[in-house]
């Protein structure tokens, strides 16, 4: 089963660590990445919010805000697309996500139109 791991952190927060912290950050996903490589079926890092667009259509108009959908403490910073066996392997994967320990990872299953 596919699941999309939606990572949130604070950009806020992000932007105030020292070089140092960053460096180790990137290091740590690299790690996620290498050793949990079986279960990824891709992910990326995104732009910050201030560089999103919101889409809507309403009454037959498309109606564009500059930012995100809502604006909340964290924000989506990055995705991976998981292939595990079922929810709790999922878990355990999205677990040694490195944000999961200061932000969060939602776990989504992929609706599959087969």
């Amino acid at each position: 089963m596919r699941y999309l791991a939606l990572i949130y952190d604070n950009e806020a927060a992000y932007a105030a660590w020292s070089e140092e912290a960053r460096v180790a950050e990137y290091q740590a996903y690299n790690n996620f990445g290498a050793e949990q490589a079986q279960f990824l079926g891709g992910g990326k890092a995104l732009q910050p919010s201030n560089t999103a667009t919101t889409v809507r259509v309403r009454d037959g108009k498309t109606l564009t805000t500059d930012g995100p959908f809502a604006e909340t403490k964290d924000q989506i910073g990055g995705y991976y697309l998981l292939n595990c066996k079922d929810l709790d392997e999922a878990i355990e994967v999205a677990a040694k996500i490195p944000s999961a320990t200061h932000g969060a990872v939602e776990i989504r299953p992929v609706l599959e139109f087969d």
